[in-house]
C-alpha cells in the first residue's frame, strides 16, 4: 500500500477469513480464499489498537465478521463486519429473493509516514478511504442482471474504477450528507445511493473513520458505535 497521493488502499472480498499474523495482506490485490462463516474469528481483530465499529443496539439481527487489512509494516489498517444477510455476488439473481445487508468498516486513522524500508511514503487515511472501500465492497457483491460471467471481471474493473473516483470527490454532486448517530452523537456522513445498493463514510471522534454500505436495509434508519464484545460477531 505504498502510494504518494490517492486515497485508494487494499480491500479483499468479504468473504475472506481473518488471516494470522503472516498472512495479512501486503498489497492492494491481495486477498485470502473465501471460507465458512464457522471459521471466521476475532484474531485479526484483537491485534487493531483502534476501536471497531458495527450497528449500535437498534440492531437486533445476525451480526457477523468478515476481514481485517495490514500494511506493510504488519499493523491492522482496516475491516469489516457484516450485519443481516451474508451477500454473495450473484446474489439476487441466484437465489431469487432479496439480501438485506449493511457492512461497516472502520479505518484507522493514521498520518502520512514513512514506509518500514524507508523507500517510499504510506499515504494518510482519511474519510475518502473509508468511502473507497465502502464503495468498492459494495461492488463486490453485486451482479448486474442479464451480464455474462466472463464479461463480470471487465465491469468490476470498471466500476471499481469509478468507485475510486467518486471517492477522491466526496464533495461532488454524486454525494449527499446524511446524519447518523455515532456512539449517540450526530455525525455528517458523506451519502450516495446507486442500482447495487448505498454507500457511506464519515468520520467518529475516537480517531477512526468509518464507512458502510449495503442493500435491502435503509441507511436513514442506522446507528454506529464501538464493538464492546467480539463475541457478539463470531
Amino acid at each position: 500500500m505504498e502510494t504518494t497521493s490517492s486515497s485508494r488502499v487494499g480491500t479483499q472480498p468479504a468473504e475472506a477469513q481473518s488471516p494470522a499474523p503472516q498472512d495479512l495482506p501486503q498489497s492492494p490485490d491481495a486477498a485470502a480464499p473465501p471460507v465458512p462463516a464457522a471459521r471466521r474469528t476475532a484474531e485479526g481483530y484483537l491485534r487493531a489498537d483502534f476501536p471497531w465499529y458495527g450497528l449500535d443496539g437498534a440492531f437486533t439481527g445476525p451480526r457477523w465478521l468478515m476481514q481485517v487489512a495490514a500494511g506493510a509494516d504488519g499493523s491492522v489498517e482496516h475491516g469489516s463486519t457484516g450485519h443481516g444477510d451474508e451477500p454473495s455476488a450473484r446474489g439476487e439473481i441466484a437465489t431469487g429473493e432479496k439480501e438485506r445487508f449493511a457492512v461497516v468498516v472502520t479505518v484507522a486513522s493514521n498520518p502520512l509516514r514513512r514506509s518500514g524500508d524507508g523507500t517510499g511514503v504510506l499515504e494518510a487515511t482519511s474519510v475518502s478511504s473509508a468511502a473507497w472501500l465502502a464503495g468498492s465492497g459494495l461492488l463486490a457483491y453485486s451482479w448486474p442482471v442479464q451480464m455474462d460471467h466472463s464479461l463480470r471481471d471487465d465491469w468490476l474493473d470498471q466500476q471499481t474504477e469509478a468507485a475510486w473516483e467518486l471517492a477522491d470527490d466526496l464533495a461532488g454532486p454524486d454525494w449527499s450528507t446524511l446524519s447518523l448517530p455515532v456512539d449517540g452523537e450526530p455525525t455528517p456522513f458523506h451519502y450516495r445511493e446507486s442500482e447495487f445498493g448505498w454507500v457511506l463514510a464519515g468520520s467518529t471522534g475516537s480517531g477512526v473513520h468509518l464507512g458502510a454500505y449495503g442493500r435491502g436495509m435503509s441507511a436513514y434508519g442506522l446507528g454506529f458505535s464501538v464493538i464492546g464484545d467480539l463475541a457478539a460477531y463470531e
